[in-house]
């Protein structure tokens, strides 16, 4: 079972990252991007991998893998076959012991449609490939925030770019201003959950 998971031996002191995503070359990409910034990492080929390394199969009293590790954030690919990482993050946001644990999405495509889903069901950001550095570095923001530390402007949408889409919404412009605009705020493919949130919500 052990050799399943590929599990990097770090300082039980660094925050546990999740990896999963099908392809072996992007999956090594992550993985040392992840270790470089300092994180443990297991990484998994599969969703179904995934859920035997949580043991969503059979629910825990605590958000703990296979050998009792912590996971402190899961970061999967999109398209994934036999199950994908939005049936993946769905499978994690109705579990009640896996819920409150931050999930990030990467994809190689910039679909407008499969980031609202994934942020609309609870993803804390989707990230397309391919992934940089800064990309993982920031992913100890969303620990943070889980801990009650957070800031406002993290993310492909500020505050001020939330205005500007608020405006063109209440003037009843087409949609594909909106459309435009969010691609012109976005950060290196990056839309963050809660901005996304509020700005569909007036859409």
């Amino acid at each position: 079972m052990i050799d399943r998971f590929d599990v990097s031996p770090c300082d039980s002191e660094e925050a546990h990252v999740l990896a999963v995503d099908d392809s072996l070359v992007d999956r090594k990409v992550i993985e040392r991007l992840l270790k470089i910034s300092s994180f443990k990492v297991t990484a998994v080929d599969s969703g179904r991998r995934a859920l035997q390394f949580l043991g969503l199969d059979e629910e825990k009293s605590a958000s703990v893998g296979f050998d009792g590790l912590k996971v402190d954030l899961i970061i999967t690919d999109y398209c994934m076959p036999g199950m994908t990482g939005y049936e993946l993050l769905k499978k994690i946001k109705e579990s009640s012991t896996f819920r409150e644990i931050p999930v990030v999405i990467m994809s190689s495509e910039n679909v407008l449609a499969r980031i609202d889903r994934c942020l609309e069901e609870g993803a804390e950001d989707f990230i397309v490939k391919p992934v940089k550095l800064s990309d993982v570095k920031r992913l100890k923001d969303y620990m943070m925030r889980e801990d009650g530390v957070g800031s406002e402007n993290r993310g492909g949408i500020t505050r001020e770019s939330y205005k500007n889409v608020a405006i063109l919404v209440h003037q009843n412009r087409p949609f594909h201003h909106h459309h435009h605009l969010l691609h012109q705020n976005r950060h290196h493919g990056r839309l963050h959950r809660r901005h996304r949130h509020r700005l569909f919500s007036h859409l």
